[in-house]
Parts: structure tokens; sequence; C-alpha cells
């Protein structure tokens, strides 16, 4: 295949996507500025680094029995699983560029140190998200938290709205895979 061939392939791929997350950052865009929603978003990332706030949660609920331990530790196990997956995995196979903000950020955050897809708060939110709901009534709040985590991401301009897209389907899959795999007892 000649390069010219490669290079077109490559757009007619990409161009769709990138239309996509176009579309989808001008719609946020309406949303940024707005002190609350800027507060919530930019929390809401900062809270998610390193998997934190999964971690925070599964360990409360670890304290509660010997059951809730050992979902406390297979989550942080997987977590640090798909962090390894998807920081120097994926991210090194596609080495993606991060948005530039047109604007000057309200918060400070910590910015990224690796590649933009897939997003590594995606994929964890929704690893964890998937993995904390197994047979628990709570599954749609840790399931909104972690759209609530991947629209930050979008909104803080870290990363492209398919970024966080693949990310959470990545996360699903992991936590698909490891509901499967790694079985707990009721």
């Amino acid at each position: 295949m000649s390069d010219g061939v490669a290079v077109a392939a490559v757009d007619v791929v990409l161009s769709p996507i990138e239309a996509f997350d176009e579309r989808v950052d001008a719609l946020v865009d309406r949303l940024r500025g707005r002190p609350a929603i800027d507060r919530l978003m930019y929390t809401a990332s900062e809270v998610a680094d390193f998997s934190l706030l999964w971690h925070v949660i599964g360990t409360g609920r670890g304290l509660r029995s010997d059951r809730h331990l050992r979902e406390a530790v297979r989550l942080s196990t997987v977590l640090g699983l798909e962090s390894t997956v998807v920081n120097m995995g994926l991210k090194s196979l596609f080495q993606r560029d991060r948005p530039i903000p047109e604007f000057e950020r309200p918060h400070h955050l910590r910015m990224p140190l690796t590649s933009s897809f897939p997003s590594g708060h995606a994929s964890a939110a929704f690893c964890a998200a998937g993995l904390l709901s197994e047979h628990n009534p709570w599954a749609p709040l840790y399931y909104a938290a972690a759209v609530v985590v991947t629209t930050s991401r979008v909104h803080v301009k870290i990363h492209h709205a398919s970024d966080v897209l693949a990310g959470a389907v990545v996360g699903t899959a992991m936590a698909v895979i490891t509901r499967r795999l790694w079985r707990l007892a009721q």
C-alpha cells in the first residue's frame, strides 16, 4: 500500500470521528463558563485522578463485611490492571494528541502526561461502576458518577468525546470480563 493510499484510508476513518468530536464539543461549549457546572466538572475530573474516587468507594464498602472486602480487593486489583492496559498499552499504541482549549481554565487541573485515546478516567469509571454495581441496589448511582466523571473530561477539554466513548467501552468490557472470570460469592 502506498503512503498516499494509507493516508487517504486514515482520513476516511478519522473524518467522521473528528466531526463527531467537534459536534459534541460545540454542545459542551454551551455549558462551559457556568460557575456551578465548571466547579462540578473540574471537581469530578480531579477526584477521579488515579482512580482515587473508585478506590475510596471500594475501601469504604470493604469495611462492611468480608464479602465487601473481597469486592474491594477485586476492584483495586482490576483498576490497576485497567490502568496498565489503557495507559501503557492502548495510549502508547494510538498516541492521539489531546484537545487544545481555546479558553483559560477557571480551575487548576493536573495535566496528564499520556496521550488522549482512550480516556483512562472513562475506562476506570465504567470498569468501577460495572464492578461496584454487581448485586447492588446503588448501581444507578455508580453509573451516574461514571457518566459525570466521563463527561467532565470533555468539559475540561482534556479529552475528545471519542476518547471518553472508547474509554467507556474498554472499562465496560473489563468489568464484564472480570465478573465472568473472577466471581465473588454472595
